[in-house]
């Protein structure tokens, strides 16, 4: 059961294949019709060692099969290491291996590892390709497509980055039976973040499923649904803005407070998952209170949030006012204005500047109560 997506891209449409058993076959997928990358070149095969541990030996054998030269690197593992030193390592290994402007990078990994390993690829030499390999529920959905690569500051998350599409993304559902049932649950929050900004069907079919919490309750033909309808709304949504001139903005809903909860927390209790759910559960708030959006909708996505295992609710030992403080730090602020992502129906999502503080901090001080 194979499904191809395409994201329509001007200057270098690629394509989002999801292929039981696909990392076999990465080589081929590379090098067939028309190669995206050319055969005989050399790869830096970038993973963490758990991952690494799990695929790393079959990926690079697939590569190797069609005449690549791979070198591994490894980094370690886990968002507080997404940082510029480590994307120094994969300089010093870039160098190390000669890597030319034919060459290319290849990401085996969640979304730290894909994000770091876009970046270094969109710096080195200006620019070599790169392959995104997500290993993790959420960088299959997300951190994989659209081209948003990038590392932490130690005042924000993501604020050093560049844009640089992938030549292909490869998604091998299989490899989620190793993944950890908290980061599953992760990648559930934005699955059910499409659901609600872009894609009803979706939401409806999350809604019908008796549990979401774990890798083992969802069927195979769910799965494949999930992932498919995920990466055709980011492919939808990319396709027609893809620097975030303007709509790709509505992907960042529940991020904005999701992050800086992320930041606050210094990236080891709270992780991106759980933060974006605690997000969306604040901008539905919000929108109700504001009287943008229902109480019957909000409680719709209160239930599925809970129903994947995810927080609806914020820590109350974290400070509202440095939350909100944070919020001016993140990347999506223009002129001073902090902007939101927030619902006015399932399917329908809106940008707004026009979000009063006291509304936020009152949201914030509700979810610490309930």
């Amino acid at each position: 059961m194979k499904s191809t997506i395409t994201v329509p891209l001007p200057e270098q449409a690629y394509e989002v294949v999801v292929a039981p058993g696909g990392l076999d076959h990465l080589g081929h997928w590379l090098t067939d019709d028309t190669p995206r990358i050319k055969p005989g070149q050399k790869l830096l095969l970038v993973s963490n060692p758990m991952i690494y541990e799990h695929f790393g030996e079959r990926v690079k054998a697939a590569l190797e099969q069609v005449g690549f030269q791979v070198s591994p690197c490894l980094l370690p593992a886990g968002e507080r290491y997404k940082t510029l030193a480590s994307v120094q390592k994969l300089y010093d290994a870039a160098l190390e291996q000669r890597l030319e402007r034919g060459s290319a990078m290849v990401a085996l990994g969640g979304g730290v590892i894909g994000d770091m390993t876009g970046f270094a690829a969109a710096t080195w030499l200006r620019g070599i390709p790169v392959v995104q390999v997500p290993t993790s529920l959420l960088a299959m959905v997300d951190a994989s497509i659209g081209g948003k690569t990038g590392v932490n500051h130690p005042q924000g998350k993501n604020l050093i980055g560049a844009f640089h599409q992938p030549r292909l993304v490869l998604i091998d559902p299989q490899v989620l039976k190793t993944l950890p049932a908290r980061e599953f649950r992760a990648g559930m929050a934005e699955v059910i973040k499409y659901g609600v900004i872009w894609d009803t069907e979706l939401f409806a079919a999350l809604e019908a499923a008796e549990r979401l919490d774990q890798f083992r309750y969802i069927s195979e033909d769910l799965l494949q649904l999930i992932l498919t309808r995920s990466c055709q709304a980011k492919a939808d949504v990319v396709s027609q803005d893809e620097k975030e001139a303007g709509k790709r903005a509505i992907l960042n809903y529940g991020h904005t407070i999701g992050h800086a909860i992320e930041s606050l927390t210094g990236y080891r209790t709270i992780n991106h998952g759980e933060g974006v759910a605690m997000g969306m559960a604040a901008a539905g708030l919000l929108a109700e209170k504001m009287g943008m959006w229902n109480s019957t909708d909000n409680q719709r996505q209160r239930l599925l949030i809970e129903k994947a295992g995810l927080p609806s609710t914020i820590p109350s030992d974290l400070d509202p006012d440095a939350i909100i403080d944070l919020l001016q730090t993140d990347k999506k602020v223009k002129d001073g204005k902090v902007r939101f992502v927030l619902p006015e129906a399932l399917g329908k999502v809106t940008i707004t500047d026009q979000v009063d503080e006291a509304d936020i901090r009152q949201v914030l001080k509700t979810l610490q109560s309930t």
